[in-house]
């Protein structure tokens, strides 16, 4: 019995990657509550700035957002502009960070989120891109939050609803995304960065408990591992505190 469900470690994870006083361009659900764990701790500077157009929020707890367009998201905001507005800012280069989740992610950190199996006639559809693919072109860092299951590790994504290294190299520059890119896979079994050759994947750390023959069991794509994989420190009792009191109904956290 860990203490702890594979959403609080992901959350835990995030947050501890995240610096102050930066920005960080998060979504509803486990980002929000990333960023907000952070700014309760190591980064009471960090800024959170929502695709609806809110800038530094200060969300109530156990009242988060279902949606970024909507009025409880921007509780206390420094700013409140447009989708255009925000979207300008992340092209400006005035984000750090990005997060994202997936459907599916590859070696490369390509992510989608719009098909399973063939474009023209899928298998299932999924959501689509939002603002997925903007921040995944325009944050400095994106960060990819996922369960470690091995349907979401895939040699080549169906579709690339949001740009990673593409095909490694420098194939990301080409097309034209001249910064930013992945930095981090968080999972609930590992940490994975983009430090392997090319820009792909890489181990980088394990979450308590895993080792990394488990990982490579649950990951059906080929990785390399960093000199030194990171034991990763478990949750403490205060961190699971406040994201528990965050998210009062588990809505999020389940």
């Amino acid at each position: 019995m860990t203490g702890w469900r594979g959403p609080e470690l992901m959350a835990v994870t995030v947050a501890r990657l995240l610096e102050d006083d930066q920005i960080v361009f998060a979504g509803v659900g486990l980002p929000i509550l990333a960023a907000l764990l952070a700014r309760s701790r190591q980064a009471p500077g960090l800024t959170i700035a929502l695709e609806g157009g809110i800038i530094g929020p200060h969300l109530a707890p156990g009242r988060l957002p279902i949606s970024t367009n909507e009025m409880r998201a921007a509780r206390r905001a420094g700013i409140l502009t447009g989708i255009t507005e925000v979207f300008l800012d992340a092209q400006r280069g005035f984000f750090r960070y990005g997060m994202l989740g997936a459907a599916q992610v590859d070696g490369y950190g390509n992510i989608n989120t719009s098909v399973i199996g063939d474009a023209d006639a899928p298998q299932v559809r999924l959501p689509g891109s939002g603002g997925a693919n903007d921040i995944a072109s325009l944050c400095e860092e994106v960060i990819i939050l996922l369960p470690h299951q091995p349907r979401r590790f895939v040699p080549t994504v169906d579709f690339v609803t949001s740009p990673g290294n593409l095909r490694g190299g420098k194939s990301r520059r080409e097309a034209g995304l001249v910064f930013g890119g992945p930095r981090w896979v968080v999972t609930d079994l590992a940490l994975f960065d983009f430090g392997g050759e090319g820009g792909h994947m890489r181990l980088a750390g394990l979450q308590p408990g895993v080792t990394e023959t488990q990982v490579r069991e649950a990951t059906p794509i080929p990785f390399p591992a960093a000199d030194q994989v990171a034991a990763l420190d478990p949750p403490t009792a205060d961190e699971l505190d406040v994201l528990r009191a965050l998210d009062t109904t588990g809505a999020i956290l389940r």
